[in-house]
């Protein structure tokens, strides 16, 4: 705590600077093991995205129409978030017809679009 002008304020910070060499070496390496990782969560910070995936997360499969009216947008506008998804490896889709059918690509990314609901819900990611 430093206290400037009556005020106390928290650093968060370490005062001296010191590290566990052997821990810093085992994780180094495997923090590596994260490229291509963000891709995932870049697709993911789109607020449109996000909720045309947490449709699919509440249904099997959706068309590219359902997902238009789901959220609130022309079916181009859909058509071009759902592609993207797929083409980031997080939706797949299939074609009947004249239809078009999303749904996520497997169980992975329906864990992860679920656990950040629970997660958002108990009011830690709010703010």
């Amino acid at each position: 705590m430093v206290d400037t002008a009556d005020k106390k304020v928290e650093r968060d910070t370490c005062e001296s600077f010191c590290f566990d060499s052997e821990k810093v070496e085992r994780v180094k390496a495997k923090v590596e093991e994260v490229v291509g990782v963000e891709m995932i969560f870049k697709a993911l910070s789109d607020a449109t995205r996000l909720k045309i995936t947490y449709a699919l997360t509440l249904e099997e499969e959706l068309c590219v129409c359902d997902v238009a009216n789901i959220i609130g947008s022309t079916t181009a506008t859909a058509s071009h978030h759902l592609r993207l998804l797929r083409n980031m490896g997080l939706a797949k889709y299939r074609k009947e017809g004249k239809l078009v059918f999303y749904s996520l690509k497997d169980d992975h990314v329906h864990q992860l679009v679920s656990i950040a609901m629970v997660h958002a819900k108990e009011g830690v990611a709010v703010g």
